[in-house]
């Protein structure tokens, strides 16, 4: 596993990317919901993630909703030829910040059009298709209906790139006999690895894997292995568990978020932190405890 090259890059269909990118999630307000908290901040942190070198951030209009993709154009439009934009539709906010299903056509359509204007851009270059059938993970369902509508908005040209959030292998088995599927958005980090097997096959079909919440989410991740590898290597504890991630399979596109330029710079550097195997096998059993 150590062999890897973390600081290379993979394909989202056609488009190459660095395996470290910037997820913009955490620009908005609590909750995902309203504006930041520091607009220059926001802009900043979007800035310098391009300025050492970002070249895919991973957004969704649902966040704010509208806010992320507002300040990633104020931040960085016209946008760099190599920067790959990826969003996520599937899902809308309610007034009290909840997060509910938009499937139906008119959804999916609005939700398309929302991203291309919000970002200033005339075609996107990646949408995931979050699937809501449980919100809080995978659910075994049909996604045929609409995949097929996102589908069709991809032929008529604006979308190049179709992926897939929040899904099970059945369902990843469904979309790819509807459309190419060139990545999958699910949960897992240190701690939560119920997709090990997942990945392992997506790997032999050249498929990306974006583990969303690779730090734990809103309950970051605590361990006191993670603490001891983290002091022997002299890095910090989410330095170490990115770059665990990263060694962990080839396909493995990181997209950790930040509000914080500080921790911004720390995420970026945990490209170049190398663990050694006997680190690898200490982090390994964290997932066997029951606790991160």
């Amino acid at each position: 596993m150590s062999s890897i090259d973390q600081s290379g890059s993979f394909t989202l269909g056609d488009l190459q990317v660095k395996r470290l990118g910037y997820g913009a999630m955490q620009l908005a307000g609590p909750g995902v919901f309203g504006p930041p908290k520091d607009h220059d901040t926001a802009l900043a942190v979007l800035r310098e993630a391009i300025a050492l070198g970002v070249d895919h951030i991973d957004t969704s209009d649902f966040y704010g909703p509208h806010v992320t993709n507002q300040l990633i154009r104020e931040a960085l439009h016209p946008y760099r030829d190599d920067l790959v934009i990826v969003t996520k539709i599937g899902a809308l906010r309610g007034t009290d910040a909840s997060w509910l299903p938009a499937f139906s056509r008119e959804e999916l359509t609005q939700a398309v059009h929302d991203n291309l204007r919000n970002l200033g851009l005339d075609v996107l270059d990646v949408v995931n298709l979050r699937i809501m059938l449980d919100v809080h993970g995978p659910a075994e369902g049909s996604i045929e209906a609409p995949l097929t509508i996102l589908a069709d908005l991809q032929r008529q040209g604006l979308v190049r790139h179709i992926g897939l959030s929040n899904v099970t292998a059945n369902q990843i088995a469904e979309g790819r006999r509807i459309t190419e599927i060139v990545c999958v958005q699910n949960q897992y980090n240190l701690a939560h690895r119920a997709d090990d097997s997942l990945i392992d096959a997506l790997v032999r079909d050249d498929i990306a894997y974006v583990p969303f919440f690779p730090l734990g989410g809103f309950t970051p991740l605590q361990s006191s292995a993670l603490s001891d590898v983290a002091a022997r290597l002299q890095a910090t504890p989410m330095q170490v568990a990115l770059a665990w991630l990263l060694q962990r399979a080839p396909n493995i596109l990181l997209i950790p978020g930040t509000s914080s330029l500080a921790h911004l710079k720390q995420n970026i550097a945990a490209a170049e932190l190398k663990l050694p195997e006997d680190a690898i096998a200490e982090l390994d059993r964290i997932a066997g405890t029951g606790h991160a």
